[in-house]
Order: C-alpha cells, then sequence, then structure tokens
C-alpha cells in the first residue's frame, strides 16, 4: 500500500468509482456530440443568432447537465437553460415538466422556446419560464 491520503483512501475505499454513472455520462456526452453536429433547423438558426457572445453571455449547445439531461443551450455563468421545442419536445408535456423541475431544484433557470418561433423574423425567440 502506498502512503499518503491516497493510499488510505484507497483503503478505505474511497476510490471506488460508480461505473453506471461514468458510463451514464459517456454515454450522454456522446449524444450531445452526435446532436451538435446535426441540430434541427431551429437550433440551427438560433444558435447563429446567439452563438459567439452575441447577447454579451458566453453560451453553450447541447450540454449534458445533472447526469441526466442535454440541455439545447446553456448560459453557464447564469445558468439558464434555453430548450427549442419541436416536434420532439411537444409530445413530451409531462417529461418536460418534470426534467424543468430537476433543473430548477438544480439552481437553473429553464426557458422553453417554440421551435417555430425561432424561425421567425424577430430578433428575439418568444419564451416561457418554468
Amino acid at each position: 500500500m502506498s502512503g499518503g491520503c491516497h493510499g488510505a483512501c484507497a483503503s478505505w475505499g474511497m476510490t471506488r468509482t460508480n461505473k453506471s454513472s461514468f458510463q451514464r455520462a459517456a454515454v450522454l456526452a456522446e449524444r450531445a456530440r452526435v446532436m451538435r453536429a446535426s441540430p434541427t433547423s431551429s437550433e440551427e438558426l438560433l444558435w447563429a443568432r446567439i452563438r459567439g457572445r452575441r447577447l454579451g453571455v458566453v453560451i453553450r449547445r447541447q450540454v449534458p447537465l445533472l447526469g441526466r439531461f442535454i440541455a439545447d443551450f446553456l448560459a453557464p455563468a447564469q445558468r439558464l437553460v434555453i430548450e427549442v421545442d419541436g416536434a420532439y419536445h411537444g409530445e413530451g408535456g409531462r417529461a418536460n415538466a418534470s426534467r424543468d423541475a430537476a433543473l430548477v431544484r438544480a439552481g437553473y433557470r429553464v426557458t422553453r422556446s417554440k421551435a417555430c418561433s425561432c424561425a421567425g423574423t424577430s430578433n428575439s425567440p418568444s419564451t416561457a419560464s418554468a
């Protein structure tokens, strides 16, 4: 056994990892990467409007959160999640509410925008906060 804290922690079993959480994180990260590579037309249009600190804040897209969800867009410093609700999101009203509640409990603000409003001519999407 090696000395120091790491050796002591290892002997007490403190370095064990929950493989399922690591596997889940890896799966989410891969899904997010795939989703970034193939955005919906609404996500692509909104991203073109908000990328590059155009709103004065850093915004990331398709970000794994809480080990369970992938946010369409995230302003990390503001803890703001922006979701573009297309056909996929529209079908899961109850799931969206549950997801939003979990994000709010974790300290995020959630804003949802209908996919059609992102394609409109306005400079800012219409939103509803959860």
